[in-house]
């Protein structure tokens, strides 16, 4: 006999979606995955890896100001969130611009390197 609450999603058992009481909205359960699907989904996302590589920092970004944001956040083992929360910059995505080289603004740059404990300089 078909389990209470359905048939599930795509026919399969153990993975539906119900009427949450509280909320009149919808809740999805997750099954867990097993070894055949885990490998299944492993080659999909290989595939797709080299299908659609992630996108590369420019070569300029790797060195310099941003480099050294980077290499330092990393020691440290912070997120950019925690980075941009450290410095007082409420968008953590304005640290991965920092680090990507891109463009933006100085106090900004400050902001991040006083929070790491770094200095910048100007030189010829």
């Amino acid at each position: 006999p078909p389990p209470p609450h359905g048939p599930g999603r795509r026919g399969r058992p153990g993975c539906f979606a119900e009427k949450s009481p509280d909320t009149n909205g919808t809740q999805h359960v997750n099954r867990g995955l097993n070894a055949r699907d885990r490998g299944r989904y492993a080659k999909v996302r290989d595939a797709i890896m080299r299908e659609i590589p992630p996108k590369r920092m420019p070569a300029n970004a790797r060195g310099g100001v941003a480099g050294q944001i980077r290499a330092e956040r990393e020691a440290r083992q912070l997120t950019w969130y925690a980075l941009a929360k450290m410095a007082g910059i409420t968008n953590q995505a304005t640290i991965r611009a920092i680090e990507q080289g891109k463009d933006v603004r100085l106090s900004n740059v400050e902001r991040v390197a006083r929070a790491l404990g770094l200095t910048l300089e100007l030189v010829r």
